[in-house]
């Protein structure tokens, strides 16, 4: 476990498996995961963070060479205050882009320079990226990593976090498989309207 210091004064964590910092030539299975106290360290449904990490771990044990880069980037970026100040909207109607907009904030406030500049200094040019968010894609590529191949990270939907996963695929352009949260969407409005009469 490396620990890297931003400009910013936060802190930064990259788990390795398998390989020694250094120059490595082929391409190396990367996660970049940002921050999700909710999710991650409270089990809430109402995001995938924490299912995603479970299962970037796994993917990354299962290959037994790899990186896992644990962003300190909450809420998108905008910071845990912002965040839980953004679920009240969300409660009230708004979907997650709507609602930080509306507290005055961007979409999404991350940044990707950090986390090239940790995969470079670890010797990492080329990384076959675990990732639903072509975001992430391109912030590495901006920096000067190779992204040689994008593996999507699949959970599965829950009825709580069915809007969220939605917006991100409508509004920012994530990818996942559109049968998934579409199915999964069509088995909420059914039990609802079975429910009503």
């Amino acid at each position: 476990m490396f620990v890297y210091e931003a400009q910013d004064g936060k802190e930064h964590v990259a788990l390795t498996t398998g390989f020694e910092p250094g120059t490595i030539d082929e391409a190396i299975l990367v996660r970049l995961h940002s921050e999700c106290l909710t999710g991650d360290v409270f089990g809430s449904r109402r995001c995938d963070c924490g299912e995603q990490l479970e299962e970037s771990m796994r993917l990354l044990r299962e290959q037994g060479r790899g990186v896992l880069l644990y962003l300190r980037q909450e809420g998108r970026g905008i910071g845990l205050a912002n965040k839980i100040s953004a679920y009240a909207l969300q409660e009230e109607g708004l979907d997650t882009v709507q609602a930080n907009l509306a507290l005055g904030l961007p979409e999404d406030a991350r940044d990707y320079r950090v986390a090239a500049e940790i995969l470079l200094d670890l010797g990492v040019r080329r990384a076959a990226v675990l990732t639903n968010n072509p975001a992430k894609i391109e912030g590495l590529r901006r920096h000067g990593v190779e992204v040689v191949e994008r593996l999507p990270v699949q959970v599965e939907p829950n009825p709580f976090n069915l809007r969220y996963l939605r917006t991100k695929k409508e509004k920012m352009g994530h990818l996942f498989p559109s049968s998934a949260v579409m199915l999964q969407d069509e088995q909420t409005t059914s039990c609802s309207s079975n429910g009503a009469s």
